[in-house]
Order: structure tokens, then sequence, then C-alpha cells
């Protein structure tokens, strides 16, 4: 059995795994549940809530409690609760720790290191912010791995067959779609492609406005700005989505929703898929255009795939898979569960490390191009998206100033030619550069990206060789003492919490 765990971050729930007689398995968490929600609540007692408890108690507890903090994740986003200011790892980790426990328990010995998964299209700031979640859960993060890449894994990729396969992740917060190509035991990610932005919330989203919307033409409330009430409404929202992936349509009936100066309201109304499927077909049509970008990146055509995989919970509904098999004119892969996948091909890729797993090999790649600022806000690429990892590249810079003996280099993620319209990694300043006219210096900037997909700069006159490198993750990141403390906070206030 593995000593590594697997683990699936998710916006919405998260998953563990490990593999046990070279077969990845699930484990249930102590409430016997596959699925927990990534959810966390602090009580006014002080005591945190994690899990299926957090998610019950959110009605009435909105303020205090914590959804989709996933979406945060790499993001400068804080949340102050009784005096303590709370990051977005620092939450992540309590869910992460849970996890590790729960695991503990069922596994009864202790786990210490994990394969984490994150959407193929996440940054370098939000992949270093789930390692970090992990590393504070009281983790060794031993390889942060894209999602659909697992979820591969997953479902038995054959590795005698040459297949070139997609897989279409779309979850709670996130959409990937990711071209890989099996051959020979060899798993190579060929083009990734994503929104970091769209996912089953925002179906969720839409199905809430249109409930809230018909109730305030009716009683002249509008639900939104009650916080208990829409609280009420997004969990009945949620469970009439997931409904109408089975049914035609769904009654939601929800008594004492609010109250006026004539008494109490209820809310009782009706859901049909093809309304619903009315309410999202906007965002669905934003599956396609990050699929054909994936393809085109690739230099492949729809035609030229043997498989479609399915990932993430959102996937289940009908509307989507119809709009994925038009587009790539395949049928979809149903063979296993698009929840459960991700964390049981994170713990493939465990068992790989561990070598339990043999003969197969993974090939990811950067999702996002790196590289540099200029002069005149240009972006000038380093390392160009869809490389694969791990990976380094170099490029030769100059001064704009005669006499310059300061470069500041201002490191950039993203597509865009602008440097504004991309996401900045940071910046760090190269000193001592020898007096001369602009032009003649010469400026190495080495990018170097490790197989976590997580990325480490250097600049080098050429002339002086004065150097200064620096990880990306030195960037709004915690220092070692702050972690330290930080860890027995966590385990301080998860220890003893319950699903």
């Amino acid at each position: 059995m593995s000593t590594i765990l697997g683990i699936d971050f998710g916006t919405t729930n998260s998953v563990i795994a490990i593999v046990d007689g070279a077969k990845p398995v699930v484990i249930p968490n102590r409430s016997g549940e596959h699925l927990t929600p990534s959810t966390v609540a602090f009580q006014k007692d002080g005591n945190v809530l994690i899990g299926r408890t957090a998610k019950n108690q959110a009605v009435i507890n909105s303020e205090r409690t914590f959804l989709s903090i996933k979406r945060h994740m790499g993001t400068r986003f804080t949340a102050q609760i009784d005096g303590i200011r709370y990051r977005p790892e620092m939450i992540g980790a309590m869910i992460i720790r849970q996890l590790r426990q729960d695991a503990e328990e069922h596994l009864s010995k202790p786990i210490s290191r994990a394969v984490i998964t994150v959407p193929a299209y996440f940054s370098d700031q939000q992949r270093q912010s789930v390692k970090d979640a992990g590393e504070l859960a009281g983790l060794e993060v031993v390889r942060i791995i894209n999602e659909p890449t697992a979820a591969a894994l997953a479902y038995g990729i054959d590795r005698e067959v040459q297949e070139t396969i997609a897989v279409f992740d779309l979850g709670g917060g996130t959409y990937d779609i990711s071209i890989l190509e099996v051959c020979d035991g060899v798993v190579e990610v060929l083009a990734t492609s994503g929104n970091n932005y769209f996912g089953g919330d925002d179906f969720d989203n839409a199905l809430i406005q249109h409930i809230a919307d018909e109730f305030q033409q009716l009683h002249n409330i509008d639900l939104t700005e009650d916080k208990m009430a829409l609280q009420k409404l997004r969990e009945d929202a949620e469970k009439a989505k997931i409904m109408l992936s089975e049914v035609s349509e769904v009654s939601i009936n929800i008594p004492f929703i609010t109250a006026d100066n004539t008494g109490p309201k209820h809310l009782e109304t009706t859901i049909t898929r093809q309304q619903f499927e009315s309410l999202i077909e906007s965002m669905i049509d934003q599956l396609t255009q990050p699929a054909q970008k994936a393809l085109d990146d690739a230099g492949l055509q729809p035609s030229d795939l043997d498989r479609v995989l399915l990932v993430g919970g959102t996937t289940r509904v009908p509307r989507v898979q119809q709009i994925i098999e038009d587009f790539t004119g395949k049928s979809v892969s149903k063979s296993v569960n698009p929840v459960e996948c991700v964390a049981a091909g994170a713990a493939v890729q465990a068992a790989i490390i561990e070598g339990d797993v043999r003969d197969l090999i993974l090939v990811d790649i950067t999702p996002l191009t790196l590289g540099i600022e200029t002069e005149g806000n240009r972006f000038i690429p380093i390392i160009r998206r869809n490389t694969a990892l791990p990976c380094s590249n170099s490029k030769v810079f100059t001064t704009i100033s005669d006499n310059q003996s300061v470069v500041e280099v201002h490191i950039l993620q993203g597509e865009s030619e602008w440097a504004a319209d991309n996401i900045s990694l940071g910046k760090f300043q190269l000193t001592g550069i020898r007096m001369a006219p602009k032009g003649e210096p010469r400026i190495e900037v080495t990018f170097n990206i490790d197989v976590n997909g997580i990325v480490s700069v250097s600049a080098i006159d050429l002339d002086t060789r004065n150097r200064h490198e620096i990880n990306i993750k030195d960037f709004n990141r915690l220092s070692e003492t702050q972690m330290r403390t930080q860890v027995r906070f966590i385990e301080k206030k998860v220890q003893g919490s319950a699903q």
C-alpha cells in the first residue's frame, strides 16, 4: 500500500485516495462519505467545523462560513474572524488537514506526504498557494499534478495502445480542457486551456437569480439581500441542479424563507430541465472556445481524438455532455465516477513516485507563457505555454539608459503582448551593472519551471557576473517562522473537528 496520499482539493468537494494492491482506492471520511464538502465554518465559541457539518450550518452562520475557497487561492483575499486575519491558504489547510486526519484514522497509520491536484490552467501563484496549504496542513507536498492528467490515469489508460485523449474537467469553480497523447507507457500532455472562474457555482447562481426574481415579482421581496434566505436558496438550488441531471423537473419548497409586515413567506416553485438549460445556455457556450484553443495548440482537429473523458461533477449535466459530444463528434466516456477520478489519479501518481507503479511516465506542461516586462509595457516571452515540464530557457537583454547600474526584472505570466494585461508574479533588482552606454551591457534572464509547474528566475550580468536569483514562491509568501506558527495554529483549530 502506498504511503503517499492522493488529494483532490476541490472547489465544492474534496476527495482522498491511495493505491492499494496496484489499484487506486477512494478513502471515506469519518462519516463514511467519499466526498468531503470544501467548507469551513468558524463558530462563535471558537470551534471550527469542516466538511458536512460546516455546510449544514451555513444557513444560520453564513458570514462565518467559507465555501469555494479554492477560487481565492493565489489571490490577496483575506477574511477577519474574531480578530484573526485568515488567508486562503490557511482556510484551505484546514480542509486538507481534516482530509489527512480522516485518512490516518481509516488507514490506522500516520500520513506525512501527499500529491495534490490543481486545475491545469492554474497560474504559478495559485499552484504555490495550494502547495502552501498542504504544507500548512502538516504534509510534505511531493508533487502538484494537473487534474485532467490525474483523471487520465484513473480512467485506466491502456499503455499498449496509442491514443489521443481530450479531458474535459468542469468542476464547481474551474474549467480545463487538456489534450493528451498516450503511447508506450508515456502520458504526454500536448496542450491545455481553460477558465479558472467558470464552473458549477455559476450554474447555481443563474438558477438562484431566476428563482429570486420570480419571488420578488410575487412578494416584492429581494431574497438576495437576506443572507440567511439566500443561503437556504443556494442549498436548494444546488440540489435542484443535481436532480435535473436525472429528472425532467424539480419542485423547490422552502417554508418560512423570509417574512415581511404581512407575515411569513414560503417559496414554492417548479424548475424544468428545459428552463434550467435555457438559464445556463450562454455559459455553456464557454466550453467550446478553450477546447478549440487547446486543439489548435496541439495541431489537431476534433476528428483526431480517440477518446473523450469527463471530470468534475458539473459534467453530469446532460446539456454539458451534449455540447461536448457535438463539438468533438465522440461519445463521452462514463466508465469512471467523474467526481472521484482526480483523487484516484493523484494516488496513482503517488504510487509512481514511490515506485509501486512502474513503466508509466507523465510529461506535463506549463499552461501559461512566462516572461518579463520591457520598455513600453511590452511582454517578452521566455517560456511559451504548453512547454513540457520541467523546463528552462534564457534570453539576453540590455540597458535602456547610459550608465544604468540597476535593472528591475518584472516577472509575468499570460498571453497578452502587453505586460499590464498579464499576471504579475513579482519583481526583483539586479544591481552592480558596469557603467556603459545603453545597449552594451548583457543581462541574461533565465526561467526554470519544476515538475510542479512552480517557477524560479535568475538574472546575471554577463560582464560583471553579478547575479540575482529568486523563487517566485517567495513573493507574498509566509516566512518559515510564520509557517511553523500557523501549522501549530491550524493543528489546534482542526483537532477534534467533525464532518
